[in-house]
């Protein structure tokens, strides 16, 4: 008799004995750091090849990362990004060096356009860090000349952007990950501009 009961009260219109959550939708961010007027690449200005960025472990998955006081890494839950975050950072990266007008051109895996070099990096973080009111991203990477067995390493290089995060939740933290890839996407320019002019003397 009880078990007819309990199936008769289930199926009443609106009855259920589980709690009922409200909806929540994921929120999405980009990671797309603003860019500065491009400029046009001197004459003879050498061809990059950009390689598949790596993402460092943890960094595989889109959501964003918080970094604690007790040094715990945890992701912001309902908070993503619209893609992994080492593809996002590779195609910031593209654009950036695209615009700065150091290269004739900024190529990728299988372009048939020859190269004269190869950019090879890891995003190697990507966090919010509450404690500290800041955000960072750090990238490494390895430059070198296109030319078969007679390449040679022109750079070897670990970058660090900062920035302040600007108030609380995943919207303010995703903003500040951004303005901090986009200070160390300046670096690696930085780098990429005196290495070449190195490897040139």
């Amino acid at each position: 008799m009880r078990r007819r009961a309990l199936l008769a009260l289930l199926a009443l219109p609106g009855c259920s004995l589980l709690p009922e959550r409200p909806y929540r939708p994921v929120q999405r961010f980009t990671l797309s750091p603003p860019l500065g007027a491009a400029r046009p690449a001197p004459r003879r200005a050498p061809v990059l090849l950009v390689r598949t960025f790596r993402a460092a472990p943890g960094l595989e998955a889109r959501g964003l990362r918080v970094l604690e006081a007790d040094g715990q890494v945890v992701m912001e839950p309902w908070a993503e990004w619209v893609a992994p975050p080492a593809d996002l950072a590779e195609e910031a990266l593209r654009r950036q060096l695209t615009a700065s007008g150091r290269f004739a051109a900024v190529t990728a895996p299988g372009s048939r356009l020859r190269a004269d070099l190869v950019l090879e990096a890891e995003l190697s973080g990507l966090e919010a860090v509450r404690a500290e009111g800041l955000a960072r991203a750090r990238l490494s990477g390895l430059l070198m000349t296109e030319a078969g067995e007679a390449g040679r390493v022109l750079d070897q290089f670990t970058v660090t952007g900062e920035a302040p995060l600007s108030g609380t939740g995943p919207a303010a933290e995703a903003a500040a990950m951004t303005a901090a890839l986009g200070v160390a996407l300046e670096q690696v320019e930085g780098r990429l501009a005196t290495a070449t002019a190195t490897g040139r003397r």
